[in-house]
């Protein structure tokens, strides 16, 4: 009986893929909640610049400032 206890400690902490999923699932929280965050908090300003953007995109009035356009070789 201990022996079997014995075997299936070992086997339990030899298996490292649900501890590997386990740190995937954290990093990709740690990057997406403070993402969504920031979308949450800023919500009203991210609609206003994006939507002000689509008008001026479908009505082609979208002026370049060459300004803007600068490529650092």
């Amino acid at each position: 009986m201990a022996n079997w206890i014995s075997r299936k400690i070992k086997a339990l902490h030899s298996d490292e893929q649900g501890a590997d999923m386990v740190e995937y699932v954290l990093i990709v929280a740690a990057v997406a909640l403070p993402l969504l965050a920031v979308i949450i908090w800023f919500w009203k300003d991210i609609s206003q610049w994006v939507g002000g953007a689509w008008e001026n995109v479908k009505s082609g009035s979208a002026e370049t400032n060459p300004n803007q356009l600068q490529h650092n070789n």
